[in-house]
């Protein structure tokens, strides 16, 4: 006798498509990054190289992530070498500043105190997509994992020991 209704709502079955109104996302100008958005936060790796390893930006990890960093700086300051790869944002590509300045997308899905920035762009007609995971801590966007949809890595699955 307690089996749901067959007029129940059935909404939260089937995904909620957006207006066919909106344009494709190539055609429509950049939206403006907020301040303090995950992408705010993600955006400046890709303007400064290797920002990922400098200690300095390690109040803006958490762990996974944060723990890999700290141990790989552990090993450099030991003498045993890198863990890392110098430029893991750029998923390992060569520099390129006016390729990456040029190609870049970002794509950001919050949900709750999680969220996900998306990076796109092209170095040398080489397609990269990496993946930023993020988490509110304190009322602040903080990158818990860095994960490479075309390089198939994970930073947190690196064992810097």
């Amino acid at each position: 006798a307690n089996a749901p209704a067959d007029n129940a709502p059935s909404d939260d079955t089937s995904p909620a498509t957006p207006p066919a109104a909106s344009p494709p996302a190539e055609s429509a100008p950049a939206a403006p990054v907020l301040p303090g958005s995950p992408t705010a936060l993600v955006k400046p790796f890709y303007e400064h190289l290797g920002l990922e390893l400098d200690p300095a930006q390690r109040s803006n990890f958490i762990d996974p992530a944060r723990t890999v960093l700290d141990k790989s700086d552990a090993l450099r300051k030991s003498g045993q070498g890198e863990c890392l790869d110098p430029n893991m944002a750029l998923d390992n590509a060569d520099y390129d500043k006016a390729a990456i300045d040029g190609s870049l997308k970002t794509i950001e899905a919050v949900r709750g105190d999680e969220a996900k920035v998306v990076v796109a762009f092209v170095v040398a007609n080489n397609a990269h997509r990496l993946e930023w995971k993020l988490k509110k801590v304190g009322g602040d966007w903080k990158i818990s994992d860095l994960l490479s949809v075309t390089g198939e890595w994970a930073l947190s699955q690196y064992q810097c020991e």
